[in-house]
Formats: C-alpha cells, structure tokens, sequence
C-alpha cells in the first residue's frame, strides 16, 4: 500500500487507487500522514480537524474516522496489550523476504501513531531522497546533487494535500513542507548553476521570484543565470526590481550579498564565472564585515 500526500491525498493498492471517505476521515489520514511515525495526541487531532471548539460529538467522530481508516487499510484488526491496536497491510506490502513493513495505525497514548515504512509515503521518500541530494552538494558533487534533487522534486504533484487544501484545510504543517520545498529548489539550482546549467534553469527561477521576491537566495541565483546567459542588463533589472520589492514588503535594502552581486555583474567580474560563484560571493561578503560565513550558500566550496 502507497500514500501519497504531496498533491491530493491518494492511497494505492495493488496499483490502483483506494476510495476514502468523507472529509473528516480523509483529514485525519492526512494529518496522520504528515506526522508519520510518530504519536499524535487526540486532543491535537481534533484541533486539526476542527476550527473553533469541537463540538460534543467531535471525539466519538474521530474514534468512528479511525475505525474506518483501519478498515480501509486492512481486513485484520491486530490486538495488543495496553490497548495497542493496528492493521496489517493487505495490499502484498506482506511479510515475505524484503518486504516493506505493512502500515500499522495504533492507539497509542495520549492518541495514534501511523506507523509507515519511509518507501511507502511520498513524503518520507522525498524527504530521504532531498537529504541525500543535499549532502552530495555540501560534498561539492554538483552533478549528482542536481540529479538526485531533480528526482526528489519530481515526486511533487502538486500542493501538499491539494485536495483538503482546497476545502479550507489552513495546518501550519502544509505552510511548513511548501517553505521546505523552495530550500531543495533553491539547492537544485546551486547544483545546476555549478554544473554550468544556467540555460536549464533560467526560467524556473524567473518564474519563481515573481512568486518570491524577496527570497533572497533565489534572487541571487537568477541574478547569476541571468548574468550567465548573457543578459546583464536583465540582470541589473532584476536588481532594480528587488530592491524595490525589499522597501516594499520589508522596509529594507537587500542584503550585502546581493548588492555584491550587482557589482559583480556591473564590473564583469570573474568571479562569476567560477562554479561555486554565489558561495564565494557570500563568503567575501561576510569577510568585510568580520561575521561568520554567510548562508546563502549552504556548502563549504572543496579543496582543490
């Protein structure tokens, strides 16, 4: 059985898609999704499932959503001691060699705890998939980190829980895994950029600082893209507009690694260049005022 989170909640089994219910029971599989592996108290569960005050009937709700959801995901109730209860997979996740563990949904105090194998959740996969991604670039393995956060982007279909999202679902969680996603693209396109693959990613990141202008890191990766494909005065523009998108929104001018950045391109310097431009660039900037090394690059560059 598979779960997938990172667009609508879908559950597969056998290959094909699972029916769920109605928005309570598909709201607290998805909560219990995002939360995978670990004990959701009750109490958070119905805070999550209801705006407001629950009313009376909220608990015998829930416990009747959770009934359902073990009925969904399998045909055998496991009983522990202590009131532990599960279900085993019937989708052939088996217990045969090699085998991934069936999906258990416990009552485990003080609520549930959705036990899911890293393989059979989209989330957890990507998550696995990006952390190797990124320690291949904090390694300076630009090629295999933009392939492998490539692949790790790729299992996106869309916002998290798109479906619930729509019907007014608002969890700090769904905010949270989105802001998330933007650090591995902006890591995929450091990789990309050392690799020389500015053309690739160019519009990408256009397309993303309209929705984010004063994400500054991305501002600062398409200055250089920019600046790579030959088009400064696009570049100084971007600038321009940044700038005035920081006194806008922040009351702020943009920080020194993107004003070295405009210099850079004013005075065509070779630095820009060099693979790992933007690290060197962040880390100059904060040598001239004496601060520690700046994280608008996440790496140290590797010794030659």
């Amino acid at each position: 059985m598979k779960f997938r989170v990172l667009g609508p909640l879908t559950v597969l089994d056998r290959g094909g898609p699972v029916a769920l219910g109605g928005i309570k029971q598909r709201a607290a599989l998805g909560f219990l999704l995002l939360h995978a592996n670990q004990v959701v108290a009750t109490s958070t569960l119905l805070r999550a499932l209801w705006t407001g005050n629950p009313p009376p009937t909220a608990r015998k709700m829930l416990q009747n959503a959770i009934s359902s959801l073990r009925g969904l995901l399998s045909a055998e109730d496991i009983e522990g001691e202590g009131g532990e209860a599960g279900i085993a997979d019937r989708g052939g996740g088996g217990t045969g060699e090699g085998a991934a563990p069936a999906p258990m949904l416990l009552t485990h105090a003080p609520g549930y705890l959705l036990s899911v194998h890293t393989d059979a959740l989209d989330l957890t996969a990507y998550q696995a998939t990006a952390d190797s991604g990124r320690a291949e670039l904090a390694a300076g393995s630009w090629t295999a980190a933009a392939k492998t956060l490539r692949t790790a982007l790729e299992m996106w279909q869309g916002p998290v829980l798109a479906d619930l999202a729509e019907a007014g679902t608002d969890w700090p969680e769904l905010t949270a895994i989105q802001q998330a996603r933007l650090t591995v693209q902006e890591d995929l396109f450091e990789a990309e950029l050392a690799c020389g693959g500015h053309h690739k990613v160019v519009q990408e990141l256009e397309a993303l600082v309209v929705a984010e202008p004063v994400r500054e890191r991305l501002c600062a990766e398409l200055l250089l893209a920019l600046y790579r494909c030959g088009r400064q005065v696009d570049a100084l523009e971007l600038y321009r507009r940044t700038r005035t998108a920081f006194a806008d929104k922040l009351g702020l001018e943009p920080g020194r690694v993107l004003r070295d950045m405009e210099r850079a391109i004013l005075e065509h310097d070779p630095v820009l260049s060099q693979p790992d431009a933007l690290g060197i660039i962040a880390q100059e900037s904060e040598a001239k005022r004496g601060g520690p090394p700046a994280q608008l690059s996440r790496r140290t560059p590797p010794q030659p």
